[in-house]
């Protein structure tokens, strides 16, 4: 799991937010599969609604001006992404997300997903997101949770406000988690150096080469 601060500004957040308040929210179970639909209590904006689509034009543009993101994430594809909202008594449970999304135009390899909190966690009560058995994540409005697709999560009953927040998967150059996670930690270290110098040049050709050895198209 990798938290990322500050994706959106404050200005974007209360734009999205202001976007999706008036768009058209259904049941969250309309677009789960028979398993989750089980086990999820949300609602969650219509895929089509043009609200969602501005909504989640300007995630993306904050995503592309990220560098921890594109470190982190090394996306070779970002799914449009979507909204949910949490009220009291609300959660989803114990689910693993897809392996294939399907696209306008083919379809995707889900091996990342990626929650940004919407809503400042004191307006809300519960609506931690549980990775694992791991302690439940709760932030701040406009950070970002990164974490494997593939993992068990859930989002625990909200017991009082509305928890919303956005969502979306990548399909990563590097589908292998441990070695995205190694690259990701080669970059940063490069990152925190001083530049011009040949050690720096050295990791920096070990960083790419192994990009090359471990990407898939």
């Amino acid at each position: 799991m990798l938290e990322i601060t500050g994706v959106l500004t404050p200005a974007e957040i209360a734009e999205v937010r202001t976007l999706i308040a008036g768009g058209q929210w259904v049941d969250g179970r309309a677009t789960a599969g028979p398993l989750s639909a089980a086990v999820k209590r949300n609602r969650q904006l219509d895929e089509d609604d043009p609200a969602g689509r501005r909504a989640g034009a300007i995630i993306l543009d904050a995503l592309a001006r990220s560098g921890v993101f594109a470190s982190a994430a090394l996306a070779a594809q970002i799914a449009p992404p979507l909204f949910n909202r949490y009220g009291r008594g609300e959660g989803y449970g114990d689910h693993v997300d897809n392996a294939i999304r399907p696209l306008l135009r083919g379809r995707m390899r889900l091996d990342l997903s990626a929650t940004l909190f919407l809503t400042p966690p004191e307006e809300y009560g519960g609506g931690e997101l549980v990775i694992d058995g791991a302690p439940g994540v709760k932030l701040a409005a406009g950070d970002l949770l990164l974490y494997p697709a593939g993992s068990v999560h859930r989002v625990e009953p909200v017991t009082f406000g509305e928890r919303e927040a956005a969502f979306f998967w990548v399909q990563s150059l590097v589908r292998d988690h441990a070695a995205r996670a190694m690259l990701f930690a080669l970059d940063r270290t490069i990152q925190s150096l001083a530049t011009g110098t040949p050690q720096v040049v050295e990791l920096t050709a070990l960083y790419h080469n192994l990009l090359r050895r471990w990407s898939t198209p």
